[in-house]
């Protein structure tokens, strides 16, 4: 039998046990060591983003494991065997449909849904990250990973990936780019090492006066300014430290609030990019499409990550560049995965975290 937390709506969390699957030739299963918890889990956890009608399913849409048990092509598929590291996308695709075979397979339109999204009605049930083990279908992307970094460190494949495709893909940073990055979150944080990596010369962060510390470790990234957003207009000060210019780059990555995605339309510069990554919980957002067009902003949504962002990421993880292991704070085993949550959502008085994994055997 399997362990296994399964979400049957907001705020209902419990372990489950279902039967260990068997495994074929073209699929496998994954023992995970590690599944990282990100914003979107914490509002689907209090019911902000529980859609009504929806199935119990296991959450858990960044993880990573060793290859437990391994059919014979699907070994020869994805180039990995028993006892190898593997980072998990979230979309399974279908691989054949046009939006597959063009590269665009997140707009798969046959996808079977995804890790830590698709329902327990679904066989084999374990889909989702929060549990001890992980099902492989052979339609899943896996990317093989170095097993002698820290688990918790590696499981940032995720966040950091965000980072990428957010910021160098969808917001085009490049050298001597001006960055403002509105959010404090481990995607923020990414946001800065990659929008660094890509060789922007300014990269401004904003939080909450309780977000001092990711303040802090946004400029160990490479951040040059942080703003608290409390104590500071965003917009005034962004036009302050940019001459009256305003940013290349804004990147809204904060979730629920609507306020920054005004913040980041007066922020940004004229024929400026926005990339919207932070959910909202389906609130409405008023903004003038008069000023987007005066100001030629080019405004993108933000969905998912894809594989090349995925590679990038963990080329930087392998690479030891940044003190990753300074962005995970916390660890919990599987059985404490709703005080994980709760930690993460800053329910936990006493807690600070910054990046939390659920870590079965912890």
């Amino acid at each position: 039998m399997v362990r296994a937390m399964v979400q049957s709506g907001p705020r209902k969390l419990e372990m489950r046990e279902f039967k260990r699957p068997a495994i074929g030739a073209d699929d496998a299963l994954v023992r995970i060591e590690a599944c990282g918890i990100c914003g979107s889990d914490v509002e689907q956890y209090k019911g902000n983003l529980w859609r009504a009608g929806a199935k119990p399913s296991i959450p858990g849409h960044e993880p990573l494991g060793i290859i437990d048990e391994i059919g014979e092509r699907a070994a020869q598929r994805w180039g990995v065997d028993v006892g190898d590291r593997v980072a998990i996308e979230i979309i399974i695709p279908c691989h054949v449909c046009g939006n597959c075979l063009q590269g665009r397979y997140q707009a798969c339109t046959h996808r079977r849904g995804g890790h830590g999204t698709s329902p327990i009605d679904l066989e084999p049930s374990l889909w989702g990250g929060y549990a001890d083990y992980l099902y492989l279908h052979r339609d899943s992307i896996v990317h093989k990973m170095d097993k002698s970094i820290r688990a918790d460190v590696a499981v940032l494949f995720n966040p950091l990936g965000a980072g990428f495709r957010w910021a160098v893909d969808y917001g085009q940073v490049t050298v001597g780019s001006t960055v403002l990055v509105l959010g404090a979150g481990q995607r923020g944080l990414a946001a800065v090492i990659a929008a660094k990596i890509a060789g922007a010369k300014t990269v401004i962060v904003t939080g909450l006066a309780k977000d001092s510390k990711k303040l802090e470790l946004a400029v160990e990234f490479g951040a040059d300014h942080t703003i608290n957003v409390e104590e500071e207009n965003t917009v005034e000060k962004v036009m302050d430290l940019t001459g009256g210019i305003g940013a290349d780059v804004v990147l809204e990555l904060t979730p629920i609030v609507t306020g920054p995605l005004l913040d980041a339309i007066e922020s940004v510069r004229q024929g400026g990019r926005i990339v919207v990554a932070g959910l909202k919980g389906g609130r409405k957002v008023e903004l003038s499409s008069d000023r987007l067009i005066n100001k030629a902003v080019t405004l993108i949504g933000a969905f998912g990550v894809d594989a090349t962002a995925y590679g990038r990421a963990i080329q930087t993880i392998e690479s030891g560049r940044f003190p990753l292991e300074k962005m995970h704070t916390h660890s919990y085993e599987l059985a404490h995965t709703v005080h994980a949550i709760e930690a993460l959502a800053g329910e936990v008085p006493g807690e600070e975290p910054v990046h939390v994994a659920v870590c079965p055997r912890s």
